[in-house]
């Protein structure tokens, strides 16, 4: 008789041992919505975690947007999309979000990883050839993962390394049929910008596609926060597929692509992750929808994120933290150790900022740190708060 055993007994001792090295995920309790001063575990406290860069989930427009197409469409969207049809609003918001992104086409999934896991596991396949910067987003390893396609990694922003690969793929025999290389926009660990135009350039000279995974860079980058193709005025011609999700700055959820027609029809047809998964509610289609027209009408939202992302940045620079690389609102202060990281996020919200580690396996096991996104609705009062909660931390646990 087989030896009688518990089968998942070794996942309580993955658990502990992730505990003993700092590495576990604990967020906290949101009692109020996602703002620059929210209520969490009880507690108002100043909010530098957020995804919410233009603090439009709570917009009355946006709100108001939701609750009326959810009582007139009903709360949800009844099944997936390409059997059981689309609802107006869905082709609404792809229509209104390839307009905003200066595309020819979008197409709306339900989240950005969705997206990326759907869209990269098709593009190529055998014979093919994907090019990924080092520290590109886990939706798109998984989702070349998912593909029979070879895989090349270039070291993190270097163009000569990604030529370099480039060039020995010509080399081979037979030759790839098709070559994509996938960079995110923002890298959402250090805030860093991928270099676009010259990734652009070479690809362009090899014949490879580009594909630009924006999620952070949407709301942010770009006249009126249209993105990093914007940003840098590139063209269709050059970055051929435009990935972005509507969980960051739009306020809402989902995810979606921009692109040609053909990029467009492709996706529809071969993306499982978009075939087999309902559509997103009615009700978050129109609020999407209106996050797009408020962005619109309303661009200084964009400049209050960088003009709060200026000040901030240079106080904690002025500190002596080490802020890594960043180019946009997303400012790590880097620690080191997991457990260092830990210590100066619960030090800081015993002072009523709320911001939590990144560990690995999301970074390097040397490149803890805490990670703060500024928005365009923190106040100077409140950033000093936070700066000088930062600065007392910082010297207790050795810093600064």
């Amino acid at each position: 008789m087989a030896t009688q055993r518990d089968p998942i007994s070794y996942l309580g001792e993955e658990y502990r041992s992730l505990k003993e090295q700092g590495l576990t995920w604990e967020p906290r309790e949101l009692q109020g919505p996602s703002k620059a001063v929210s209520l969490v575990e009880g507690r108002e406290v100043i909010v530098l975690c957020a995804n919410n860069y233009l603090n439009l989930s709570t917009h009355p427009r946006v709100v108001a947007a939701m609750i009326s197409a959810t009582e007139k469409y009903g709360a949800g969207s009844g099944g997936v999309r390409p059997i059981s049809g689309d609802m107006s609003l869905h082709r609404e918001l792809d229509r209104r979000l390839a307009e905003f992104k200066g595309a020819p086409a979008s197409l709306t999934f339900q989240t950005g990883f969705m997206t990326n896991q759907g869209i990269i596991a098709q593009l190529a396949g055998a014979g093919d050839l994907y090019v990924s910067d080092e520290l590109n987003h886990g939706s798109i390893i998984d989702g070349m993962r998912l593909t029979k396609a070879d895989r090349a990694v270039y070291k993190h922003k270097d163009v000569d390394d990604l030529a370099r690969i480039l060039e020995e793929a010509e080399t081979r025999q037979p030759a790839y049929r098709h070559i994509w290389i996938v960079t995110d926009g923002v890298f959402s660990m250090d805030g860093d910008l991928a270099p676009l135009p010259q990734i652009a350039e070479i690809a362009a000279e090899h014949g490879a596609g580009v594909y630009v995974d924006d999620a952070h860079g949407e709301g942010v980058l770009g006249e009126g926060g249209r993105g990093i193709v914007d940003h840098f005025g590139l063209t269709r011609d050059q970055v051929h597929a435009e990935m972005g999700t509507f969980s960051k700055a739009f306020g809402v959820v989902g995810g979606h692509v921009s692109g040609s027609k053909e990029l467009i029809r492709f996706a529809l047809n071969r993306s499982r992750t978009w075939l087999l998964s309902g559509g997103v509610p009615p009700g978050v289609a129109a609020a999407t929808i209106a996050a797009i027209e408020v962005m619109e009408e309303d661009p200084e939202r964009v400049q209050r994120v960088w003009d709060n992302r200026a000040y901030f940045l240079d106080k904690m620079n002025e500190l002596g933290f080490d802020t890594g690389h960043t180019e946009t609102p997303i400012v790590p202060i880097m620690c080191g150790d997991s457990l260092t990281a830990k210590e100066l996020a619960d030090f800081v919200w015993q002072e009523g900022i709320y911001i939590l580690p990144i560990v690995y396996p999301m970074v390097a096991r040397d490149k803890a740190r805490v990670r703060a996104q500024l928005c365009s609705e923190h106040t100077r009062d409140q950033l000093d708060t936070a700066i000088d909660a930062f600065k007392k931390g910082g010297q207790k646990l050795g810093l600064i």
